[in-house]
């Protein structure tokens, strides 16, 4: 079982397995139909394609209204099923984004209470690197039978915000420090919390540090709580995903995320804002 990363040699080698689902999670938050398109201009054989918007978010807010709710337990089953994912199937996700989009899938599989899910290191980029062909055919689905079980505690939801011990943005720092914003109604992060920003994870050719270098960091932030203590947030509850992969991959448990982030927090101009770094951040 691949519940963490996989390499790209390794996934070649399962191409053929019908046990295995590698999804095309290509996005850009600019442009909803860039993802797409570039999936139907080249991806791994065999791959289908989900988007952040329509696949991986919720059309309703249930647990949250951030900018990307995590869909309810019924509509995420029918979005991971209709990828062809079952309980026994082992995914790959991948983007061409350093994973930010592919470990947001790899994160709703765990919520759902599915561990065999992987995010391909180095993405679509690592790849082609490895000399891997790519095709432009979408493949006939066949659709899974996937059912939820659903971890309600992986979630921190608005009002228990303020309660949490450690709270860590994944923003960028200029973003958390107040400096620029964006995307969002106002700049700065929740009080309290410190900064860890995702492309931190990553080393020069866009893969995952290594374990060992990971779990130093982690274990900085974790200075002075439990690791069932720390939860990760960004804007919009895509990027903290990468940072809770990478927790894992350290060797630490799945840390919580609150979902709503920092497009639910400040939406409402009553709650307070924090600007500047804050011890850790």
């Amino acid at each position: 079982m691949h519940n963490t990363l996989i390499q790209a040699h390794t996934l070649n080698g399962r191409l053929s397995d019908p046990d295995w689902v590698i999804v095309d999670c290509q996005y850009d938050l600019a442009d909803k139909d860039a993802g797409y398109q570039s999936y139907l201009a080249g991806h791994i054989p065999g791959a289908v394609y989900a988007g952040l918007h329509n696949h991986l978010s919720g059309s309703q807010p249930v647990t949250d209204c951030g900018r990307h709710p995590v869909p309810s337990p019924e509509d995420l089953e029918d979005k991971l099923s209709g990828m062809g994912i079952d309980n026994h199937t082992q995914v790959v996700a991948y983007d061409r984004s350093g994973g930010a989009f592919a470990a947001r899938l790899w994160w709703l599989l765990r919520y759902a209470g599915h561990e065999r899910a992987a995010v391909l290191d180095g993405g679509l980029d690592a790849w082609t690197q490895a000399g891997y062909e790519l095709d432009m055919k979408e493949p006939d689905v066949v659709v899974g039978r996937f059912k939820a079980r659903i971890d309600a505690g992986r979630l921190v939801r608005l009002p228990e915000v303020e309660a949490v011990t450690r709270l860590v943005d994944s923003r960028e720092p200029a973003r958390y420090r107040g400096e620029t914003e964006p995307i969002d109604r106002t700049g700065g992060h929740i009080p309290g919390a410190v900064n860890h920003y995702w492309k931190d994870n990553l080393d020069g050719q866009g893969k995952f540090l290594a374990p060992e270098r990971l779990r130093q960091t982690f274990q900085d932030l974790y200075t002075g709580t439990g690791p069932e203590d720390v939860t990760f947030y960004c804007g919009s509850g895509v990027t903290a995903c990468h940072n809770l992969l990478a927790a894992v991959h350290a060797g630490y448990p799945l840390p919580r995320l609150y979902a709503g982030s920092w497009s639910e927090w400040c939406s409402d101009p009553a709650r307070p804002v924090a600007v500047g770094s804050e011890s850790g951040g």
